[in-house]
């Protein structure tokens, strides 16, 4: 990665820690279109809980990881709810970050491949582009 491109790269991430650390706090804390429409029939009160009528959001059970420590947007443990939604968006970034950085790492560019030398002399005078894979098998098989 060139120098240039590191300022570029940690103002990224220092930007999304914002969003995720102070901006998440203002969502709306209304229910999404499919939540919503998932509540089309039944009758709420003012917790948002079921109290009557029939509707697909009857039938919905806890999550498998709903005892996780990040779940519900939040960080188990921490009592203000500000911090805690800003704490488990920060948390987040950095582990996608962290992910997908680790991700390119393994996937970069080593540098040129270290194959056979293919000096001006050795083979047919052509191109100075990289031949493909069955034009090198036939110049190693000598049809060519």
């Amino acid at each position: 990665m060139s120098k240039r491109s590191w300022p570029f790269l940690l103002g990224g991430l220092l930007v999304a820690l914002l969003l995720a650390g102070v901006v998440s706090n203002y969502a709306s804390a209304h229910p999404d279109g499919l939540d919503s429409s998932l509540l089309k029939g039944c009758t709420v009160n003012a917790d948002h809980e079921i109290t009557g009528g029939s509707c697909p959001a009857q039938q919905a059970k806890d999550h498998e990881l709903a005892d996780s420590p990040l779940a519900n947007y939040g960080v188990r443990g921490v009592g203000n709810g500000f911090l805690s939604t800003g704490l488990s968006g920060v948390l987040g970034v950095l582990l996608t970050f962290a992910l997908g950085g680790g991700l390119f790492w393994l996937a970069r560019r080593r540098g040129p491949s270290t194959g056979p030398a293919n000096g001006p002399s050795a083979g047919p005078a052509g191109p100075a582009t990289d031949p493909t894979a069955d034009e090198r098998a036939a110049r190693a098989a000598g049809t060519r």
